[in-house]
């Protein structure tokens, strides 16, 4: 799906919504999106911010979504922009095959660490980091990449709170404050840049959200039907839960990313996330399903 057709403006019948024309009763059915969302958040034994966009209208809905947060593994998506705008920048070619360094294996989540030393192209390295979240692979793209480079790119994007301070599985540097952190407003901007193809050529832009759509489990993705698309990272640390993601709800596509921390249950904050995924589809399904009063010929 390219950009134009994230931005258009559509109806199950085809025929579109007048632009700035809000209607009182579509209002009602986000306040109660809104309600049903605090509900989530009073709910659980620990603290969640989200944030989401509509990609049709530009409203945005939040709650602490400006709030710092542990990203976990969702600060991959900032190495997938990076990884991205230097494929065009030609200073790295994806097909570029690199032999593994041991000195860059670490465990949790992944593969690579169980191996022994293969050689890999970019793109597989890229493709292991999203679908498995494969620390090892990250580790390596960061190096490839530089850590610095994608901080002052980060920087320049004014997503200012999105920070990549550490390799994965360094934990004397998370011990030391230096964790990867980012709001949840940020990281919605950033699954923005990357829908709109923001700094990248049309083709950056696609491969990065085939790449981010490739398969994987995800507490956003547990709260879609099945059929339904999504270009998302999770992530996952001791007490914290991240989901975030570009969801392709027919005909209102829409970008979310909740994000819990000091939370008593793991998984309780997995279930809110969820639970946050499910009643935001829900919404937007049904603003995609409707004509402009809400009528759903042929449902």
């Amino acid at each position: 799906m390219g950009a134009a057709l994230i931005a258009a403006t559509v109806t199950a019948a085809g025929a579109p919504i007048a632009a700035g024309q809000p209607l009182q009763t579509a209002g009602e059915l986000k306040a109660k999106l809104e309600r049903r969302l605090e509900g989530i958040a009073a709910g659980l034994d620990g603290v969640i911010g989200y944030a989401i966009l509509d990609l049709t209208s530009g409203d945005r809905i939040g709650r602490l979504d400006r709030a710092v947060f542990p990203t976990a593994s969702t600060i991959k998506l900032a190495i997938v922009y990076e990884l991205f705008r230097q494929v065009d920048e030609g200073r790295v070619r994806l097909d570029q095959v690199l032999p593994l360094d041991r000195k860059s294996a670490v465990g949790g989540s992944g593969v690579l660490f169980y191996l022994g030393t293969p050689s890999l192209s970019v793109r597989d390295y890229a493709t292991l980091m999203v679908i498995v979240s494969d620390n090892t692979a990250t580790n390596v793209l960061i190096d490839l990449l530089g850590i610095d480079r994608i901080a002052a790119r980060m920087s320049a994007l004014g997503l200012t709170e999105t920070k990549l301070r550490r390799h994965m599985m360094d934990l004397p540097a998370a011990r030391r404050g230096e964790e990867n952190v980012s709001t949840p407003a940020e990281i919605v901007r950033l699954l923005e840049i990357i829908s709109k193809g923001e700094g990248l050529s049309a083709s950056g832009r696609d491969e990065a959200v085939a790449l981010l759509k490739k398969p994987k489990i995800s507490r956003l993705r547990a709260g879609l039907p099945p059929a339904i698309d999504a270009a998302d990272k999770p992530g996952e640390l001791e007490g914290v839960r991240v989901d975030a993601g570009l969801v392709f709800a027919k005909n209102r596509p829409y970008i979310v990313c909740a994000m819990t921390t000091y939370l008593k249950s793991d998984a309780d904050g997995e279930r809110a996330n969820e639970e946050v995924s499910r009643a935001v589809y829900e919404y937007f399904s049904r603003l995609g399903d409707g004509l402009q009063y809400g009528r759903q010929i042929g449902r």
